[in-house]
């Protein structure tokens, strides 16, 4: 049902973009959607008010001998704000409610309206300061296109109770924001990562509690997961806190709307800011860091940034921010924390530039704890090979030694262009590199052909600190086969002579057509 709504959803709102561009006309959907979601939110919680305010049985009952005093009483009483924020429910000024927009929708100014009515719940809600996008009354949409984009997204149902309008909500949000980073190409999956490995990062983590950090939180995904996670596993929403910092302006908004709308606790510091030169917490150390950073970007450096303290395995080049990333994460780790970060495939073996030696600086401290390789296409926006390096401050188990997992041959397609990582290969990674830190109950760790194998430090120096689990695992078993060759030689002998036969039909079939359009051979 909920898939079915996404859809629809997705279909009629990317119709009614026409020729806008995606990135701009995404801000303008997910602010509606925002919008109505607290306004309905606010509404369900002004009606049950209204009826507990009624009930002789319930605590809030108010009783006056005077008709007129009581129904006074009770309008008063509703626009006390104490009675919202107590459940983490946005006020809603009456002129910024839905039904008040819905009604204008047709009206010429209506993008004027919905700019206002974003100011006012800024207003009312310091939470929101400076977060909410105020761009509709400027939007290049075609007449009346905006007013319909209001209609439809009046039709989104959040349900009766607050947990299922907040998973509805947030199952819609998640899906428009994939859908928008397919849009955009490369620019828009600069800011969402795949939810299967968001997935990853989080079950090999287990972040059940205390500060969890993203130094370039995009548009907040790693933060959802890690409360997913937690509620999934007996954990409560508000165990773990939550810090990030995000460059992109609009991105930063986006991230703070992600959140809360889910009623997460966050702080993403007091502006957009880049975190190697503007770091928004400089002091914090964090028991958990999930990360997505912008690959192998080349214009990071500063000159502020020459002998930082966060350079304690070497200086980055000032041409890629691989190795800058990796050690400003070891930085705000406390001990015994730690990290998760997706990096290009180029960062487990470059040698340009002094990485080779930041490499091998952290493989010999110790830092560095699994390396998963991933398989491609996983990606919106690129196929450059990615892969995931898990980094510890204060190893506690496995000194020594480096897990190393080869996850390429483990996706499903589920586009022509696109795969993903399962439910069931997550479990499995999660669980081997859970038996190999030794939890308990996740079993007895064994290496694996072709698929994990735990090295020591020693080997990783042999091999030029490398860190491609490739280059460890080794080839996969293959099973007996019993099919002798000749058996096997005619089996494919046939298969090619059926294809060839095949192409030679098409090859006709394609010059008959061509004939037919005047097309000489």
């Amino acid at each position: 049902m909920i898939d079915d709504l996404k859809k629809t959803l997705w279909a009629t709102a990317d119709k009614l973009r026409a020729n806008m561009d995606a990135a701009e006309y995404k801000h303008l959907v997910l602010g509606l959607i925002f919008v109505k979601y607290i306004s309905d939110t606010f509404s369900a919680k002004r009606a049950e008010l209204s009826t507990r305010f009624a009930d002789p049985a319930d605590e809030y009952f108010l009783a006056d001998s005077s008709p007129e005093l009581l129904t006074n009483l009770v309008k008063v009483e509703l626009e006390d704000r104490d009675y919202y924020r107590e459940v983490n429910v946005f006020w809603v000024p009456e002129a910024a409610r839905w039904e008040a927009l819905r009604a204008a929708a047709k009206q010429p100014d209506i993008g004027k309206r919905i700019d206002d009515a974003l100011a006012l719940i800024e207003a009312e809600n310091p939470k929101l300061k400076g977060i909410l996008d105020k761009r509709f009354a400027r939007a290049q949409l075609p007449d009346g296109k905006l007013g319909e984009l209001v209609d439809l997204v009046s039709t989104i149902g959040f349900g009766a109770s607050a947990r299922e309008a907040r998973d509805v909500l947030g199952q819609v949000y998640e899906y428009f924001l994939g859908m928008f980073a397919s849009a955009e190409g490369k620019r828009g999956g600069q800011f969402y990562t795949p939810r299967s490995i968001v997935r990853t990062l989080v079950a090999v983590l287990a972040p059940h509690h205390g500060k969890v950090y993203d130094p370039c939180c995009g548009s907040g995904g790693m933060f959802v997961q890690s409360e997913e996670f937690i509620e999934a596993h007996g954990g409560r929403q508000g165990d773990v806190a939550i810090f990030g910092q995000e460059a992109n302006p609009t991105t930063w908004r986006l991230a703070a709307m992600n959140l809360a709308i889910r009623g997460i606790d966050f702080n993403l510091g007091r502006e957009p800011a880049d975190s190697f030169t503007r770091d928004q917490f400089p002091d914090l150390r964090a028991d958990f860091i999930l990360a997505n950073p912008p690959f192998n970007i080349s214009d990071w450096w500063h000159a502020s940034l020459s002998g930082d303290a966060r350079w304690l395995y070497g200086d980055p080049p000032q041409g890629n921010a691989n190795y800058a990333w990796l050690q400003h994460m070891l930085h705000h780790l406390k001990p015994g924390g730690r990290a998760g970060i997706v990096l290009a495939n180029g960062s487990m073996s470059s040698s340009q530039n002094n990485e080779g030696q930041i490499r091998a600086a952290m493989v010999d401290a110790d830092v560095v704890e699994v390396m998963i390789a991933l398989p491609g296409q996983l990606f919106f926006n690129t196929q450059i090979p990615a892969c995931l390096w898990f980094l510890v401050k204060d190893k506690r188990t496995r000194r020594g030694e480096v897990l190393f997992i080869d996850a390429r041959k483990l996706a499903t397609m589920i586009s022509r262009v696109q795969c993903e990582l399962t439910d069931a290969v997550i479990d499995r990674i999660a669980g081997t590199v859970a038996a190999w830190r030794g939890v308990v109950d996740a079993g007895q760790y064994a290496d694996v052909p072709g698929y994990c194998r735990s090295v020591k430090l020693a080997e990783i120096a042999e091999h030029g600190h490398v860190l491609t689990p490739g280059r460890y695992v080794g080839a996969e078993a293959v099973a007996d086969d019993d099919e002798g060759f000749e058996a096997k030689m005619q089996s494919l002998t046939e298969k090619l002579g059926e294809q060839m036969a095949k192409g030679a039909e098409l090859d006709l079939v394609i010059r008959q057509k061509l004939a037919g359009l005047g097309y000489e051979f």
